[in-house]
């Protein structure tokens, strides 16, 4: 019978620290026992996102009232909608098939209810972002439109005021001019009224007027009815003065459109200056590229590119493809994916990505991938993927805004109520402040309620700080998935690394060279080289950079095989060689006769390095040379954890190498020695992080490998550097464009200041309503004899959104831990004017 692989597991040597050892494999043979599977470590099943494309969401109750058509779905497993954006992010159930057809019902079920939806489809970036930057642009040209119209009628229905200065500076000639006197006609008031209602006010009453009849009543559904009940206010003191009350304000609703129209088109900008930077993006892209036919270079459409075509790039100019140098050498500037300004160089066999800027000489690039398939496309999708999706933290405004509108109506009614009724009794000495009619001042206040409140701003708090907040991430080469991931790094308080590949290089470099039978380094390290370039391994990469690094030129291997995970065998000249494992190389000599006591004493003792070491084997010889390697640790990884130590937070050394070197690795970078677990396999890694999240830690795992991506899944939040799009980055809320163990640090500040926004964003958003909603219902009239005018009213709730939006565009001038090197606008002027066929 077959063990159970958690009994393997379970019965695994490992080392961990301080008795930990025990407390793992308890829990590992109970899941065994139990014929349980550990989750993260099953095949993983994809959830499918759709992307949608939402308009006429005005407020948070609209975005809400999206979220819970989409997630009343049963294809749906959840959804997260951004006004901001206008975008929806759709989860699939994993059971459900993400045809085309079930993202346009979706689309249609959106619709529906009111809220114009397309299903986003995978484009070409520049297309995408053009496409936006229109729908944007026609939406601010039509308002700009509306918000003229309405400032026009607001100065016509004010001019005949006018008249009252104009007396007390004496020019009663002028105060008493025909215009002014027809302006100063109720009736001609009333008309610039209705004008305003039925012009620049209609969009807005139209759809309030929808919203309410679906039961989704948003911001205008309350704008308005506002200007409509000012307007029938001021209507029934001039159609029927029987009332008494005198008070036709029929300015009130023109100028309340007008503020509630100049505060959209503010707002409507800083939401573009918020977006900004995936156009942004998209301008790295050249329009054309150079096509190299035969002898021929030809100027084509960047858009008629295929994968293994060759471009040439020149110098100044921007990369068109994901591709591999076919030709030339020149330093790149790939400071747009990695956050790293200094020149990489590239020659031939060297990978390069679209939108990386060539300095020094010209490129013959070979097509990999185009158009949506390049890596910045499908950075910007993530990016855009990750503005969709709501931090835990907006949960809460979501919540309130989807009953905000309800419950501002509510207050509404009472607040008529009270001061027709009982407030008239109470404060009788405000009734007659207000003019003596508590019926009208009834009105008025409830009017002025409706009116003053900004479900808006509850809706744009996460949003705009989440979407600000993933696009500086990206400047500085951090693609996160989302706002979960930011809020997440906000409370981290540990940090578990993996050593190979993300405390170290990946790269080991030769440490030692021991020699047997009198052959000479250079004799060793040319036939170890040589049949080391037969193979592919990390350490025949060290082998090879060694000989290199030293001059060496190399022979010709003949008749090579590998056996993976052992060595490589070959011939060079009349000598038979092995190269690899010393268990291996000495099994490979005693099958050809040699004595295996014999090898094994030749070849000594490994000794205390803390890298790997192979042995060269030569047949009838015996080894002749034993090489030692060493993991180099990367350079920013002390200060790093130093740093994380600063900031308070722990970090642990989670590694499957062998107990020697991790030890000396921890060492090298000052992680004591009960934070450091060696010998690990995947999901044993993860089972210490469960562990540590079970006594309250905060985790997020470092990794960089497949076989760190149970860990990173289970963590509170996965970074993965960055070395393609592998299993690991699959399974990371966050991915480290530049190959950085320093971003780590940058990450979690990034996510800090972001809360912190979002935080402040609520609390005003908020506050701003516990205060003014009150404030409008006259609880200061009583004592301080002060209401607010619904044109008042309406100026406050406009500011109230342009006040979120703002002070989350204030993370831009932020400085987080350093400001990010590669601004996407200041490498568009690096390049200046040489930049070619960028058109």
């Amino acid at each position: 019978m077959r063990a159970h692989p958690w009994l393997r597991c379970a019965t695994r040597a490992i080392r961990l620290p301080r008795g930990r050892t025990q407390e793992v494999r308890r829990n590992l043979w109970r899941r065994a026992v139990a014929g349980q599977t550990y989750p993260e470590a099953e095949e993983r099943t994809e959830k499918s996102t759709v992307l949608l494309e939402v308009r006429e969401m005005m407020c948070g109750g609209c975005s809400s009232a999206v979220k819970r058509v989409l997630e009343s779905d049963e294809r749906v497993s959840s959804a997260s909608v951004n006004l901001l954006t206008g975008t929806a992010a759709v989860v699939l159930d994993q059971k459900v098939d993400p045809t085309d057809q079930v993202a346009r019902d979706l689309a249609a079920k959106v619709t529906g209810k009111g809220f114009p939806s397309d299903v986003r489809m995978e484009e070409e970036l520049s297309s995408m972002v053009e496409r936006a930057r229109k729908r944007k642009d026609e939406e601010l040209e039509e308002t700009g439109r509306s918000l003229l119209f309405a400032w026009g009628l607001v100065g016509l229905c004010t001019t005949h005021h006018l008249g009252h200065h104009l007396h007390h500076m004496g020019l009663h000639s002028i105060a008493h001019t025909p215009i002014m006197n027809v302006l100063g006609n109720p009736w001609i008031s009333a008309t610039i009224g209705i004008t305003a209602l039925l012009g620049p006010g209609r969009k807005i009453l139209v759809e309030g007027a929808l919203a309410l009849l679906r039961g989704s009543p948003n911001m205008n559904s309350l704008v308005g009815l506002g200007a409509v009940a000012s307007f029938l206010i001021s209507a029934a003191s001039l159609t029927f003065p029987s009332l008494g009350w005198d008070a036709p304000f029929f300015e009130e609703p023109v100028m309340l459109l007008a503020f509630i129209l100049l505060g959209r088109s503010l707002e409507g900008r800083a939401r573009a200056r918020a977006a900004s930077d995936l156009k942004a993006l998209a301008n790295l892209l050249p329009n054309q590229a150079h096509m190299v036919l035969d002898d021929s270079v030809v100027d084509v459409g960047i858009a008629s590119v295929r994968k293994g075509d060759v471009l040439r790039v020149l110098p100044g100019e921007r990369v068109p493809v994901d591709g591999l140098v076919v030709g030339g050498r020149s330093g790149v500037d790939e400071s747009m994916l990695t956050g790293e300004s200094e020149l990489v160089l590239k020659e031939a066999g060297g990978k390069v990505s679209a939108g990386s800027l060539n300095w020094e000489g010209p490129l013959d690039v070979k097509a990999v991938e185009t158009g949506a398939s390049c890596m910045i496309s499908r950075v910007a999708r993530v990016v855009e993927e990750a503005q969709a999706k709501e931090p835990p933290a907006q949960r809460l405004a979501d919540v309130v805004a989807g009953k905000f509108v309800y419950g501002v109506m509510g207050i509404s009614a009472l607040t008529y109520a009270f001061w027709a009724t009982l407030g008239a009794k109470v404060f009788p000495s405000a009734v007659a402040l207000a003019g003596g009619d508590s019926t009208l001042l009834a009105l008025k206040l409830a009017t002025d309620v409706v009116v003053v409140a900004c479900p808006c701003a509850l809706g744009l708090a996460a949003p705009t700080a989440v979407l600000v907040g993933t696009s500086l991430g990206a400047k500085k080469g951090l693609l996160l998935r989302g706002g979960a991931a930011l809020e997440r790094l906000a409370q981290v308080d540990t940090v578990c690394l993996d050593k190979t590949g993300t405390l170290t290089e990946a790269k080991p470099s030769i440490s030692s060279i021991s020699l047997h039978g009198g052959v000479s380094e250079t004799e060793a390290l040319l036939l170890a080289a040589s049949l080391a370039k037969t193979t592919r391994h990390p350490i025949a990469d060290a082998l090879l950079n060694e000989a290199k690094h030293r001059n060496i030129g190399l022979s010709e291997a003949i008749e090579s095989q590998t056996e993976p995970g052992m060595g490589v065998s070959g011939s060079i000249g009349e000598k038979r060689l092995f190269l690899g494992r010393p268990s291996w190389v000495a099994d490979r000599l005693q099958l050809l006769g040699e004595d295996e006591a014999s090898a094994t004493h030749r070849s000594g003792k490994q000794g205390n390095h803390a890298g790997s070491t192979v042995h060269l084997g030569v047949e009838g010889e015996g080894v002749i040379a034993r090489f030692s390697t060493v993991d180099t640790i990367r350079s920013d990884a002390l200060s790093t954890i130093n740093k994380l130590k600063d900031m308070g937070i722990k970090v642990y050394l989670l590694s499957g190498d062998r107990e020697r070197n991790v030890e000396r690795s921890a060492l090298q970078v000052g992680i004591p020695a009960h934070c450091v677990y060696a010998g690990l396999l995947p999901e044993e890694k993860a089972e210490i992080i469960k562990q540590l999240q079970a006594n309250g830690s905060k985790v997020a795992m470092v990794g960089d490998g497949i076989n760190d991506a149970a860990a990173l899944a289970t963590s509170d939040v996965g970074i993965a550097i960055r070395g393609g799009m592998d299993a690991a980055e699959d399974a990371a809320g966050v991915v480290l464009m530049g190959n950085k163990l320093g971003q780590v640090v940058e990450v979690i500040q990034l996510g800090k200041v972001t809360l912190g926004k979002i935080r402040q964003n609520l609390l005003w958003a908020l506050g701003y309503n516990c205060v003014t909603i009150p404030l409008a219902a006259g609880a200061l009239l009583p004592s301080l004899g002060i209401t607010v005018s619904p044109s008042t009213a309406g100026a406050m709730m406009a500011f109230s959104s342009v006040a979120v939006v703002s002070n989350s565009l204030l993370l831009k001038n932020q400085v987080l831990g350093r400001r990010p090197a590669n601004n996407f606008e200041q490498l568009g002027r690096k390049a200046g004017t040489t930049t070619g066929v960028q058109g």
